[in-house]
């Protein structure tokens, strides 16, 4: 039977912690909404069911659960590989403890995702130097666009007290160059608009994507789609989300031109993802959008940087586009996930999903 909690229920359903109870027969009585995200299958697929039959390679044995059971002999490992039968591996830190409910035993099962916890705090420590990088370049940008407008109208003014068209064409270049070096200015910034929020579908955005790059002519490639049609609406600005996606796509098919790999392949994958942490506050659901590509991948030495201003993999990259697609989804309070090996980049958008009538708040 499935156990009610009431309120301590609650408090398990919000824990970041995968909390999984089974019965005598070691068949799955209650699992936590961080235990379904890491099964990644809803409660009707897991309840009930023998908890051993969703795992593969004996990453736990029946013999241990059944000391919890008889013996009441709990049991721990740090760094235990489980691997789940839909071909899944995650790192995890496993506890199995003997609970007693009502007169009868069950085994409580905590499972921390340890490669999540660390990406937590190292993307919490990423976040916090991107915003440093970020003000600094804010205020140096400034400082540059003040003496920028003094010297193009210095230049102006001269030009016109000039009778000699020779010597008008110099201040003309003046006045260019300090035009070109205010439009650059002005892109290091990023987007300066609010968002226009409105209810939208995420997957029209995602298609208007993928029929620029389709359109684009300088290389062939195969797009996969992969979508959940299962993702509500969501309340964002669809032209800064279309741009934000549209940036790392085109990232995805120059990657693939500049490598001439044999088939080029570009995924666009949607999910939804439960109780994920995007710079230290925690969101009931999000909304997921991968880039996937068969590329190269992103050098590892500027991974850590790769979202900073002027910071490219690319040969002629002006390294602008993850940056103004990370301050596009920063106006979502979003974030972007990076996962690349040779053959293998994924660039996952995380947008948080709010329910109607949270808009108004």
């Amino acid at each position: 039977m499935e156990i009610d909690f009431a309120y301590q229920n609650a408090i398990m359903q919000s824990m970041q912690t995968a909390l999984i109870m089974l019965n005598n027969k070691y068949e799955v009585c209650f699992v936590n909404e961080a235990a379904l995200n890491a099964f990644e299958s809803g409660k009707s697929q897991i309840l009930h069911k023998p908890f051993l039959d969703f795992l593969i390679d004996d990453c736990i044995e029946e013999s241990r659960l059944k000391k919890v059971i008889e013996l009441g002999e709990e049991f721990s490992q740090s760094e235990l590989q489980l691997c789940f039968k839909d071909g899944r591996c995650i790192l995890v830190d496993l506890q199995a403890n003997l609970l007693n409910i009502a007169s009868k035993e069950y085994i409580l099962i905590e499972v921390i995702h340890v490669n999540k916890q660390r990406k937590i705090s190292q993307e919490t420590l990423h976040y916090a130097q991107q915003m440093a990088a970020r003000e600094l370049i804010r205020g140096l940008a400034h400082e540059i666009k003040n003496p920028l407008g003094g010297i193009r109208g210095a230049a102006q003014l001269l030009g016109r007290q000039l009778p000699d068209q020779e010597q008008q064409e110099f201040t003309q270049m003046i006045m260019e160059q300090a035009d070109r070096l205010r439009a650059l200015v002005d892109r290091l910034l990023g987007p300066n608009t609010l968002p226009q929020k409105r209810w939208t579908n995420l997957h029209q955005i995602v298609e208007k994507v993928r029929t620029v790059i389709t359109a684009d002519q300088s290389v062939k490639f195969n797009i996969e789609r992969d979508y959940d049609p299962s993702i509500p609406e969501i309340y964002a600005d669809s032209d800064m989300l279309q741009q934000a996606i549209l940036n790392i796509a085109r990232n995805a098919s120059q990657a693939l031109r500049d490598s001439k790999v044999d088939r080029p392949i570009i995924g666009l994958r949607t999910r939804i993802e439960r109780l994920c942490v995007i710079n230290g506050r925690m969101h009931n659901l999000c909304a997921l959008v991968s880039v996937i590509d068969n590329g190269p991948g992103i050098p590892r030495k500027v991974r850590d940087t790769l979202f900073y201003p002027m910071v490219t993999s690319k040969k002629n990259g002006s390294g602008l586009g993850l940056s103004i697609a990370q301050t596009l989804i920063d106006h979502h309070e979003g974030k972007i996930d990076l996962e690349s090996f040779p053959g293998y980049t994924e660039f996952t958008l995380y947008i948080p999903i709010i329910k109607k009538g949270e808009d108004d708040e």
